[in-house]
């Protein structure tokens, strides 16, 4: 059995939005990453959908700024976030460790 994530904390709709967002464009930027091992074709395709990606944050952005949600909530995000796995999936977008030297 795989253990029980804990709940994901009371996002408003357009943070939750933001959320999932996000974690779009981290994996992509994650399969783009040129310092990862892995095929041109690959982070070519990655890199077109980023574009449409980057708009669907700027938007879900854009959303929350117009209803009055000036402020991001870092720490209730980030918990959404690391219930999300996102700790992993952003590891990705960073430099790997050194190997070796």
């Amino acid at each position: 059995m795989l253990p029980e994530l804990p709940p994901l904390p009371a996002l408003t709709r357009a943070e939750a939005e933001l959320i999932d967002r996000y974690l779009e464009v981290v994996d992509l930027l994650g399969r783009v990453n040129p310092a990862r091992p892995g095929d041109t074709y690959r982070s070519l395709r990655a890199a077109q959908a980023l574009v449409g990606k980057a708009v669907a944050l700027r938007d879900a952005l854009t959303v929350m700024h117009r209803r009055g949600e000036t402020e991001l909530h870092a720490e209730t995000l980030a918990r959404a976030l690391r219930v999300l796995d996102g700790e992993r999936r952003t590891a990705r977008v960073t430099l790997p460790p050194r190997t070796g030297r």
